[in-house]
């Protein structure tokens, strides 16, 4: 696991290097499927429940899950990269995400704040707290941090020689609950955190999983709805 992890770790590190504006995401993929099989590991996620890609790219409003294909990437998005590999039956499992050129600092805010939560929740994963105790400090982090919205129907997850084992870890919740974190397990901590709501929906990809915002209505007469084209 140790090997498949560290694989991974430099799969996104090449995959950080190379992208930048003008890029196809399936491009991105292309590489990714390159590198971890120059290890001669192979890709965790290519084939999963037929998924068609080796790393998942989740651009701006999407949150996990985005299939590579003819996505061009522009300077001012926000890229998050999430792959795994296999080697000798185990699994590793890693994301990252990454600003293209310049974004608005609240989007920078944003990613600093992501990564603060998955660092207080590996902080809390000791023998003998519980899977609660991990989900309680990431919470606790990004609401310490401000108004932001901690995504609820996506969680990490136990992992080993299948990608995704028990027990879940969700990004929320009470300490003290839940399994008991025993030596010898691992684990994969996946913080989702969005500006906003923390609801999402589904495309019609049945993959991607985006951010579910209300509409903000632009063109409101004294507070009421705007009506048809007549005039």
């Amino acid at each position: 696991m140790r090997e498949a992890g560290h694989i991974v770790a430099l799969t996104l590190q090449k995959l950080a290097a190379a992208v930048q504006p003008g890029m196809h995401t399936k491009e991105l993929d292309t590489i990714a499927e390159r590198e971890i099989r120059s290890f001669g590991a192979k890709p965790a996620f290519k084939g999963y429940r037929g998924f068609p890609a080796t790393v998942c790219i989740s651009v701006n409003e999407e949150i996990v899950h985005g299939i590579p294909g003819e996505r061009v990437i522009r300077s001012g998005d926000v890229v998050s990269l999430d792959l795994g590999a296999i080697v000798d039956g185990l699994y590793g499992d890693s994301a990252m995400t990454v600003a293209i050129g310049e974004v608005p600092a609240r989007v920078l805010r944003l990613l600093e704040v992501t990564e603060g939560s998955l660092l207080a929740g590996i902080q809390a994963v000791r023998p003998g707290n519980r899977i609660g105790d991990v989900s309680a400090a990431i919470q606790s982090y990004v609401e310490g941090e401000g108004s932001y919205g901690i995504v609820r129907e996506y969680v990490g997850h136990g992992i080993g020689r299948m990608l995704h084992e028990e027990p879940q870890v969700p990004n929320y919740g009470l300490p003290g609950r839940g399994p008991l974190l025993r030596t010898g397990m691992a684990i994969a901590i996946e913080p989702m955190v969005n500006l906003g709501t923390h609801e999402t929906r589904l495309l019609k990809d049945n993959w991607t999983v985006v951010t579910a915002g209300a509409p903000e209505v632009l063109t409101l007469r004294n507070g009421a709805a705007p009506g048809g084209r007549g005039v």
